[in-house]
């Protein structure tokens, strides 16, 4: 006799059930094998956001110390991951430097990048590529440095004048701010020349330097509309408005530029000398660079790059390297004393001695390894899941490297806290700012290293050496100076460095 036919709606049943046992087991199977980084629990909805600190590196170091080198805290919708180990940040940077390369954009690092078109902030496809490739060959390589050493070496001796005029008057001067305006004149002259000159130099480059301040403060600020994206078209927090504003205002000032120097392209052509915009506008006429088009959005995002990141940073490195010597006077006088045997009491400062000012480089890694630019570097983004540590580290998360942790780690570095120059002389001379030993690279590493290093280093050293050869510096009086950090897309002092300057040469003209 034959058995009756099962419902096909039981069929139905059964086989979806086998199959959601099934998944279910492989799921189990799969997290046993690789689970997610220990990390703390949160709210439902929120995750950890009520209890964020927004001293960002200091954090993610707490947590490290409870939860390990890898960990993981979600905020909202967003899932970070944090690194903050040489061998983790191997994995991350090494083994799956090409998974790891892409960015996350948050929503107001988008308005002010274009939409992702910088090279700190687009993904690493072919348009990367393109414009790291314009930026390292034709303004940041060693030749076009080189080509452009009177203009630096201009600037660094019109500061000297100025602050010998503060040191004759007794008047304190705030240090950062000096250097700030003194990078940011030599990148506009390397950018654009003489395009914009006089009062309305001054004046533009003011306006610069202020936005770029509020720009970075703004990248830093926790955004609601990073963490609950449902929420992003109400901009909450007024964050994605005051952004947009500023891209305006900056949208404005390169318009203008971009207008004179056009004005300007036709002396230039016959026979001028061409600087980086001239460059630049030439390849968004023809509309291609190696076959990739190049338009006015990719001429303006990298105008971008080269005012946030090549100036604030390399200022506020200088700042730091200031406050910190300032603090340690012994590690200061044995600076001048290098600079005593290298360059001379009855000479200026040259690019040339950088090389023998061998103390000198080694306070400003020594620095660098205490108060990086940016303690978290760029976040990097997976473009697929991959392992790291042993642990998932699900595509689209965000990988933070806590380079301020690494370089602070008692586990690699003695007394980590201390600042000893010393430890960057002898057999860790070679020690360099390239990233190939991950227990320091405060420039990141692997293919998203910083492309700016060589100009970065050569600006700092050249300066920091003309300051403290030229001057005795000390805080005014009833003044207390300390090294307490704030967090941003660039490390900060939280009070600025303020100085009077005392003069160390007596001939006028060495100013």
């Amino acid at each position: 006799m034959q058995a009756p036919a099962l419902p096909s709606a039981f069929l139905y049943a059964a086989a979806a059930a086998a199959a959601a046992l099934w998944y279910a087991y492989l799921f189990v199977r799969w997290h046993r094998k690789s689970p997610l980084p220990p990390g703390p629990v949160g709210l439902p909805v929120v995750g950890c956001l009520p209890f964020l600190d927004p001293q960002l590196h200091n954090y993610f170091t707490r947590m490290a110390h409870t939860y390990g080198p890898i960990c993981r805290i979600k905020l909202g919708n967003m899932l970070f991951v944090v690194v903050s180990s040489p061998s983790l940040a191997k994995e991350v940077l090494r083994d799956h430097d090409l998974t790891m390369a892409n960015r996350k954009l948050t929503a107001t690092a988008s308005i002010i990048t274009y939409g992702g078109a910088t090279i700190l902030w687009s993904n690493a496809g072919s348009t990367w590529r393109m414009l790291r490739r314009i930026c390292v060959h034709e303004i940041l390589s060693k030749t076009s440095l080189d080509a452009v050493y009177d203009l630096r070496r201009s600037e660094v001796h019109a500061t000297m004048r100025k602050l010998r005029g503060s040191a004759a008057a007794g008047e304190a001067v705030d240090v950062g701010e000096e250097m700030l305006l003194t990078v940011s004149n030599v990148i506009m002259s390397m950018l654009w020349g003489a395009t914009v000159e006089g009062e309305e130099r001054a004046r533009v480059g003011k306006e610069f330097r202020d936005m770029a301040w509020e720009i970075i403060d703004l990248m830093a600020k926790p955004n609601v509309s990073d963490f609950v994206p449902i929420l992003a078209r109400f901009d909450l927090q007024g964050l994605q408005r005051k952004m947009g504003l500023l891209l305006h205002r900056f949208d404005r000032i390169f318009a203008t530029i971009i207008e004179q120097k056009k004005k300007k392209a036709a002396a230039a052509a016959a026979g001028g000398k061409l600087d980086f915009l001239d460059y630049l506008l030439k390849l968004e006429k023809e509309g291609s660079y190696n076959n990739m088009p190049f338009t006015m959005t990719n001429v303006k995002a990298i105008l971008v790059d080269m005012i946030l990141a090549g100036s604030h940073a390399t200022s506020s490195t200088m700042e730091w390297v200031m406050a910190v010597l300032m603090k340690h006077p012994k590690a200061m006088a044995r600076v001048q004393e290098e600079l005593e045997q290298v360059v001379g009491n009855g000479n200026i400062v040259e690019e040339s001695h950088i090389p023998r000012l061998q103390f000198l480089g080694a306070a400003v890694k020594e620095t660098l390894r205490l108060y990086p630019v940016s303690p978290l570097l760029a976040p990097h983004c997976p473009s697929a899941a991959c392992t790291i540590g042993g642990y998932t580290v699900p595509q689209g998360s965000m990988v933070f490297l806590n380079v301020w942790a690494i370089q602070r780690d008692p586990l690699v570095w003695e007394d980590p806290l201390e600042f000893r120059p010393e430890r960057f002389l002898g057999p860790n001379a070679g020690l360099d700012f390239n990233g190939g030993d991950l227990s320091f690279f405060p420039f990141g590493s692997g293919r998203r290293v910083c492309a700016g290093i060589p100009m970065a280093e050569t600006m700092i050293v050249h300066v920091l050496a003309s300051l403290l050869h030229s001057f005795e510096w000390k805080v005014p009086e009833g003044t207390k100076l300390d090294l307490v950090d704030t967090y941003g897309i660039v490390l900060k002092k939280e009070k600025p460095l303020v100085a009077i300057p005392t003069a160390r040469m007596s001939n006028p003209l060495q100013y």
